[in-house]
């Protein structure tokens, strides 16, 4: 099985590797160690770290002035903040530039689908193969909750897929966005990603590649860049998960509270896309599912990460773990990049909602498999939920 999980590797060794995760990757100007701002970014000028994050960098042994210039490029285990109460992540103005939006990509170690084998849990045969369907442009007037999560770890720039979500403390005005886990924390291995934004109906007129190379940030990000204020992802995560094998996978998924990346425009994410999704923590099983479908901008080949698709199938059971809550699981070739993308299904009211996000696949990208909403989920959601439920 591979994970839908960051890309790993510098675009110039892509074409010989075999591209398996449905995650996120590197850029060609972050082909390095280490990813940079790009040349024209002065930090000085562009950062902007409200009081309570200067002292909560103080906190951690993090020079506030260094930071501004660059020291969130500093992957060393003591700086790379691990605990969940730890995330930070200043806005730095102009960072998600379209090229380097365009570039964030993801290759990925394969794991075989043989590495599930011995699982004591309940799992059904493998889902046959579903091709992912290109959504019609533009992609707000089909599925304007949708859109893209940007994210800085050791190895460069990378990419997930997320969806915007209702606020119950704020109705009709959310500013929250579910995606998944490892979009947002490296799990046991790391501590939490850096630079994390949100881009709503990227590429919403679905341009070509050849055309996003001098495509405008208006034309890719039509709703603006949201940067993550807060973040929270399931304890199980942060202590167990992997970026191969499915570690994790049953509680592989994160909320984000947003706010927009040039100021305050006095309307949320949800005013400003048009809608929201309603989140089911009470996920059917199975069997009174008839059909879910799966969004997301896969990345790796046959795709190139700048257009949205989707994958229609009635689920299937998966389990990792016989202790673990048993996963959703679908016939599906999206690849890299769709992580963290929405599943609607019929809610309880009849209308859709979202009970899951795409977390793992096998390396032959036939089938994904996602969380089941359940309790461990919403207390993740309500957490981010009330911290802001007076703002």
């Amino acid at each position: 099985m591979r994970s839908i999980r960051p890309l790993l590797m510098a675009a110039s060794a892509v074409a010989a590797l075999t591209l398996t995760a449905t995650a996120c990757g590197p850029s060609e100007e972050n082909a390095g160690d280490k990813p940079s701002a790009p040349a024209s970014l002065n930090p000085a000028d562009k950062i902007k770290i409200p009081e309570d994050l200067k002292e909560r960098l103080k906190e951690h042994g993090i020079d506030v002035d260094k930071w501004r210039n660059g020291e969130w490029k500093n992957w060393d285990r003591d700086k790379w903040l691990r605990e969940a109460k730890d995330f930070v992540n200043p806005i730095i103005e102009d960072l998600w530039d379209p090229d380097r939006m365009r570039e964030a990509e993801r290759p990925d170690k394969p794991v075989e689908e043989e590495d599930i084998s011995g699982d004591k849990g309940v799992t059904d045969p493998t889902p046959v193969p579903v091709r992912a369907r290109a959504v019609d442009a533009k992609y707000h007037a089909n599925a304007p909750e949708s859109g893209k999560v940007f994210f800085d770890g050791p190895e460069g720039s990378m990419v997930c897929s997320a969806t915007v979500v209702k606020d119950p403390a704020h109705p009709g005005k959310s500013n929250m966005v579910w995606t998944a886990g490892h979009c947002v924390h490296k799990g046991k291995q790391g501590g939490w990603y850096r630079n994390i934004a949100f881009v709503p109906s990227y590429n919403d007129s679905a341009l070509p590649t050849s055309d996003l190379e001098k495509a405008t940030r208006e034309q890719i990000a039509p709703y603006g860049v949201w940067w993550a204020d807060w973040v929270k992802t399931s304890d199980q995560w942060i202590s167990q998960g992997a970026s191969t094998g499915g570690a994790g996978a049953p509680y592989d998924f994160a909320v984000i509270r947003v706010t927009p990346e040039k100021g305050a425009s006095g309307k949320s994410l949800e005013e400003t896309v048009g809608s929201a999704l309603p989140v089911e923590f009470n996920a059917p099983a199975v069997p009174k599912i008839k059909s879910l479908t799966a969004t997301g901008y896969p990345a790796a080949p046959p795709f190139d990460g700048q257009k949205m698709f989707q994958c229609q199938d009635k689920p299937g059971r998966l389990s990792l773990k016989a202790e673990q809550p048993t996963m959703y699981r679908i016939g599906c070739s999206m690849t890299g990049g769709s992580s963290g993308g929405g599943w609607v299904a019929q809610g309880a009211d009849g209308k859709p909602a979202l009970v899951s996000n795409t977390s793992i696949g096998p390396s032959t990208a036939g089938w994904l498999a996602g969380p089941r909403f359940g309790p461990e989920a919403k207390a993740v959601f309500d957490e981010v939920s009330k911290k802001y439920a007076g703002h």
